[in-house]
């Protein structure tokens, strides 16, 4: 990667300038787009700002992925109670799927749907929560509450693996905010 930078002053009408450092970067062979990272720590290292950047990427990556996944700011109330107190488990939520993903994956591989028209390069989220819940499933199989018949039949064990395993995805599939709307609604 290459980088520069300098300082400037950010001027705007109406307000006292400000002294800013400027960072551009780009990828070797067009690797991707230059951009620029703007910082109003002027004396901050350009090494530095784009330590942050980086760092900063992944948490908006954390944030996109629990507001698809988890609907945190979907909240039908938007009062600040409502979010202080549902936002904070929803986060939770999100890092204990991480977590027990990350354990789970060294004695059960983690499988990843793809459909025709897109292959994913590595399991996504959606992934994460069906490893979670299939496992979840397939651990509670001992604690049935129903009771012993002789008229009762048992599944073939593939065919109850698929089942599960369909079961983990279809709760997890990400919709677009209209079609959420549309559901709730009926």
């Amino acid at each position: 990667m290459e980088l520069t930078s300098h300082t400037a002053v950010w001027y705007r009408s109406g307000k006292p300038p400000v002294t800013i450092r400027w960072v551009l970067i780009r990828g070797p062979q067009g690797a991707f787009h230059p951009q620029a990272l703007l910082r109003t720590h002027s004396a901050a290292d350009p090494t530095e700002i784009l330590e942050w950047f980086v760092l900063r990427w992944q948490l908006e990556f954390t944030f996109q992925e629990v507001r698809t996944h988890l609907g945190v700011e979907t909240q039908r109330r938007w009062s600040d109670l409502t979010i202080a107190r549902t936002t904070p488990i929803l986060l939770g939520l999100f890092s204990w799927t991480a977590l027990a993903t990350h354990a789970l994956q060294k004695h059960h591989p983690i499988t990843q749907r793809t459909a025709a028209w897109y292959a994913k390069p590595s399991p996504i989220f959606v992934d994460a929560i069906a490893l979670a819940r299939r496992h979840l499933r397939l651990a509670s199989e001992g604690f049935s509450l129903s009771a012993a018949g002789t008229d009762t039949q048992e599944l073939p064990t593939t065919r109850y693996h698929r089942m599960v395993d369909s079961r983990a995805y279809a709760a997890g599939i990400a919709r677009s905010p209209a079609e959420k709307r549309r559901a709730s609604l009926t």
